[in-house]
């Protein structure tokens, strides 16, 4: 089943915008709470200075009359010990949230009767258990919320209790209210700014992240558009475009052309490849069917040793063709060890004018028959290009190997006493289907792959397979691997 498709951009627009919303939810919140008991905390302190205000003349012995209970339309009442209301507000008309619901000063004996246990409770807490001088006003207050009715006009307040000793009327209580109105006010107009401008904020950030993004992917639409005219056109001799940014993007770009610069030469490199196969191929099949339509017609005519030579010429080529193949695919050499002293040999055993000098146990890990490959392709080289004699050396040698560690190195030359190889095609003789002397190879039943084999071998192997002169002008191939 196929997922839907969603882009990076859509994608990194909601990411930004989620996360911008946390935060602003997180900030708004802490702001909305810091903002609210800040405003709390103003609240009560306007309470306790109001309250203050009338213990102060309570602690004077000022007559309830006298006392500021009218400032500012704030509720206050006065509480004596046994839970009375002895003053309030002139136009309090209902309270709540001090302990004490009174708000009309009773007479003491009507106050005795028809006073609770409740208010009792509440005056007993209020006092904190202080001790208190007459005339002293209490140091701790205590805070409460609650709501008033003041001349028909019902908010809610902050209340703060604050007690006082007094000479003639023993400890009283006084409870002063502030509005809360400004805390909800400010609290409401900053919500409701919020609910409006974080969505825009939001949009906002959503709306530049899509910009920013669809910015900066633009390059990499540019690299997907030219990858898809690349592969629909297959000319990959076409490069996508690199930005000026040195970015990550700008090194996507820069990686994707040396892809298909790689690719490329892969490519051409098997093309050339199946056309020359299909070039030598073309010449001992032609000849073998030219000598078997000739048998077919005249049979006294067969030439039963040339179709034999095209035949082992076919039978060589496939060879070579699929041990090529196999060298291109990865194919891993075996690990077995191998004395390449015994190898060069058995590899110069019957070939004439051929000598061998090699040290013993001259051992490497490898495959035994991709390694005695090279050594008669070597041989089979050094002899049709050799006047008179070919020398095959092994041994040993303490230097680093050709995948550049330390160590022992195993060392199989073989050398020549021909014309040598000319400096400018010394690593061109390497390349496969490459003769230097066409006609002749041809004629000698080579097709160009021997050479060509033998680096792909020593390559795999972790060696090199390298070409100079003699001392005497002829050419030597000096084969290094790592030792076992």
């Amino acid at each position: 089943m196929s997922r839907p498709f969603a882009s990076v951009r859509a994608r990194a627009t909601l990411a930004a915008t989620l996360v911008v919303a946390v935060a602003l939810v997180a900030a708004g919140t802490a702001v909305l709470l810091s903002l609210r008991s800040n405003l709390l905390g103003e609240a009560g302190t306007q309470a306790e200075r109001s309250a203050r205000e009338v213990a102060t003349g309570l602690a004077f012995a000022k007559p309830y009359d006298d006392l500021p209970l009218d400032v500012d339309d704030r509720p206050v009442q006065v509480v004596d010990e046994e839970g009375r209301l002895v003053a309030a507000s002139e136009d309090l008309e209902r309270i709540s949230g001090t302990g004490v619901d009174a708000v009309k000063p009773q007479p003491a004996a009507t106050a005795r009767d028809g006073g609770d246990d409740d208010d009792d409770d509440a005056a007993d807490d209020d006092d904190h258990g202080e001790s208190l001088e007459p005339g002293e006003i209490g140091a701790r207050t205590t805070v409460s919320d609650g709501s008033a009715t003041i001349d028909g006009d019902t908010e809610d307040y902050r209340f703060a209790a604050v007690p006082v000793e007094t000479e003639d009327r023993g400890r009283l209580t006084v409870y002063a209210g502030a509005p809360l109105s400004a805390e909800h006010g400010a609290v409401n107009t900053a919500l409701t700014v919020m609910l409006i401008g974080f969505p825009v904020l939001l949009a906002v950030v959503a709306w530049v992240t899509w910009l920013v993004t669809r910015r900066a992917l633009r390059p990499v639409e540019g690299i997907r558009r030219e990858m898809a005219a690349i592969t629909a056109s297959e000319d990959l001799a076409r490069r996508v475009p690199v930005p000026d940014t040195h970015d990550e993007v700008a090194r996507l770009a820069s990686t994707t052309n040396e892809t298909l610069t790689a690719l490329e030469s892969s490519v051409e490199r098997q093309r050339r490849f199946v056309a020359d196969a299909s070039h030598e191929l073309r010449s001992p099949i032609a000849s073998l069917r030219t000598q078997l339509e000739v048998a077919a017609a005249h049979p006294e005519l067969l030439d039963l040793d040339g179709a034999v030579e095209d035949t082992v010429r076919l039978q060589r080529l496939a060879a070579d063709l699929l041990l090529l193949a196999r060298l291109d695919a990865g194919e891993r050499p075996a690990d077995a060890r191998v004395d390449l002293a015994a190898l060069a040999r058995e590899a110069a055993e019957g070939r004439r004018g051929v000598r061998v000098r090699a040290e013993e146990d001259v051992t490497v890990a490898g495959s035994r028959g991709q390694l005695e490959r090279v050594l008669a392709n070597l041989l089979d080289n050094a002899q049709r290009h050799a006047r008179s004699a070919v020398e095959v050396s092994a041994r040993r040698d303490e230097g680093p190997h050709g995948a550049g560690g330390g160590g022992q190195t195993a060392v199989v030359a073989v050398a020549d006493d021909g014309e040598g190889v000319p400096a400018a095609d010394r690593e061109r003789i390497f390349e496969r289907f490459v003769r230097l002397d066409a006609a002749r190879s041809r004629d000698d039943g080579g097709a160009g792959l021997g050479l060509a084999i033998a680096r792909d071998v020593a390559l795999r192997h972790g060696g090199t397979l390298t070409v100079r002169d003699t001392p005497a002008g002829g050419a030597l191939f000096e084969l290094r691997l790592p030792g076992a």
